[in-house]
């Protein structure tokens, strides 16, 4: 038995240097030794776009200001704005009470003494002037007063105040220059509004 464990271990250390053989063989053959290789190719690519709408109102068109806050004052304000996205305008002006300032003069006039200018200052208005002498005691008339001043007037019509036609006649006007002015504006605000 000797011979056969013998043979049998012979055979296997062949068969080791056989398979040792035949690897190394065929590493040479292939000239490289058992090499590991890792290629990692990464490409990063970032791309950020920030965007911010802000949302406002567009600036505001105000109108100037026109101070009639004293009460002594005979004038009132009128103002007014428009604004679109693209262009404001603001305008204003001021009209004056000729009637205020009339009251405001006499009441003067008369506080300081002189009676008979401030009812001729009042004398001013027709309407005024009419009632006067329906009650009797007509206006001033240069410088004289009751049944002499009544005669003055009887006989100087020229001198009396305007009739309610002719002051109807000045409103008129005015009151066109007011429609002209509101027709501007009513094609300023249609003009901005296709704009």
């Amino acid at each position: 038995m000797d011979n056969l464990d013998s043979s049998l271990i012979r055979i296997l250390g062949i068969g080791v240097v056989i398979i040792f053989l035949a690897s190394y063989a065929g590493e040479m053959a292939h000239g490289q030794v058992i090499q590991t290789e890792s290629i990692t190719e990464s490409t990063l690519t970032t791309n950020g776009k920030t965007e911010t709408t802000l949302k406002s109102p567009p600036p505001s068109a105000i109108s100037p200001t026109i101070n009639t806050s004293n009460s002594d004052l005979c004038t009132f304000g009128v103002a007014g704005a428009i604004q679109t996205q693209i262009l404001g305008i603001s305008t204003g002006t001021q009209f004056t009470d000729e009637n205020c300032e009339r009251l405001k003069n006499a009441k003067t006039l008369y506080d300081m003494g002189m009676k008979v200018a401030a009812v001729s200052l009042m004398c001013q208005d027709q309407r005024v002037f009419d009632a006067m002498m329906h009650a009797g005691t007509p206006c001033p008339y240069n410088g004289m007063i009751g049944d002499a001043a009544k005669a003055g007037w009887a006989s100087d019509s020229g001198e009396e105040p305007s009739s309610i036609e002719e002051d109807e006649s000045i409103l008129n006007d005015k009151d066109v220059q007011t429609g002209a002015a509101t027709g501007g504006i009513g094609a300023l605000l249609a003009l901005l509004l296709l704009l």
